[in-house]
């Protein structure tokens, strides 16, 4: 099999990362692994193994030809044998299969939201869909709504996975009292909640205990970013630090004491999973596939359940800084859980059965 993957950009984004993580463990498992990012590169592209081939189709719309043809005659002097084309990849994977016959669609969906999705971009998907040879979801919710609505039949449903990351250049180094860092990793999106969180923490009064508060993700600059920044100078917020994007996330999990993610919504968070591999103490909203991930009612809370969410919050930074045992064993109970579920070894070989299947 000769597999590509097609994503829209290499920002540090779920879809994006498990994007490389495919292309990066399938090189080392089939005849051939790449990716192709259409509209724009991105902070992932050094996360890329050197034994995977890279292509950039630098698009300007979907009906750009030139870009398009370039695409195509990689497609073919690569000898692609499949196009896993993640969230809104779709539409020029289902075109290159018109044009290139042998070539199968693989549609990975991540988007936790899909159902409340923008009814014009669902009915493109729900049209492309007969095209598709196999679908990937993430969750149950996911995998109910592409069995009622889309027109292929082979949907499966994979976890996410984090896969080791080697010659990881360390440059981020967190501000704040070692051993009472709180981290959260989530581009600044009104999605992934940070407001909720920051008013949590502030609140909390941890930060008079030494806790810091650290946002590790793309800031866009807009009235999101700006409501964040304002809540802080207004409330003289104290302890709470933005780093952008960083491309050495592990070296910045290795500083950190505590992982939160507090999203409204999400499909499968490969966050929580890397939070659990750097061994870090979690915390998490309960949507998604998150309570089936994490199975700790004293680990979740409701996104909009700001004082729960805040007493939740202290009980666990109490437990942390008097090193209780109880919790200890529970967090290493949960992350040896997690790390044997959720492995990256597991998690492909089931994939590339799937796909050998379907060549039968």
């Amino acid at each position: 099999m000769r597999i590509l993957q097609l994503i829209d950009s290499l920002d540090a984004g779920g879809a994006e990362r498990m994007a490389v993580h495919y292309a990066n463990g399938l090189a080392e498992a089939i005849d051939y692994s790449a990716l192709a990012s259409t509209r724009k590169e991105g902070v992932l592209k050094e996360s890329l193994s050197n034994n995977v081939d890279y292509f950039f189709v630098n698009k300007n719309n979907n009906f750009d030809v030139l870009a398009f043809n370039g695409l195509r005659k990689f497609c073919i002097q690569k000898k692609i044998t499949h196009i896993h084309a993640h969230s809104t990849s779709f539409f020029w994977a289902v075109v290159l299969k018109l044009s290139c016959r042998k070539i199968k669609v693989i549609w990975h969906d991540h988007f936790g939201n899909r159902a409340k999705a923008n009814s014009s971009v669902n009915k493109m998907l729900i049209r492309c869909s007969s095209f598709f040879d196999l679908v990937i979801v993430v969750n149950e919710d996911l995998k109910d709504w592409a069995t009622t609505h889309l027109k292929c039949s082979n949907i499966i449903q994979l976890p996410n996975f984090v896969a080791p990351q080697a010659n990881e250049l360390e440059v981020t180094f967190l501000k704040g009292k070692p051993s009472r860092r709180i981290v959260m990793v989530a581009n600044l999106k009104p999605p992934k909640n940070h407001l909720f969180f920051l008013e949590v923490f502030w609140k909390s009064s941890i930060h008079k205990s030494d806790w810091s508060l650290h946002f590790i993700g793309k800031d866009f600059n807009d009235t999101y970013s700006s409501d964040l920044k304002s809540y802080i100078r207004t409330n003289a917020v104290q302890n709470v630090y933005f780093y952008d994007q960083c491309t050495d996330v592990n070296f910045v999990l290795s500083q950190s004491t505590l992982g939160v993610l507090a999203s409204t919504y999400e499909g499968f968070p490969v966050t929580l999973i890397e939070y659990s591999t750097a061994g870090l103490a979690l915390f998490s909203t309960n949507v998604g596939e998150c309570t089936a991930i994490l199975k700790e009612e004293s680990l979740l809370f409701d996104p909009k359940e700001e004082q729960l969410c805040r007493a939740k919050l202290k009980a666990i930074t109490k437990s942390i800084e008097i090193n209780a045992i109880s919790f200890e064993e529970r967090m290493l109970n949960v992350t040896n859980r997690i790390t044997t579920e959720y492995a990256q070894n597991t998690i492909l070989e089931n994939y590339i059965k799937v796909l050998q299947g379907n060549n039968d």
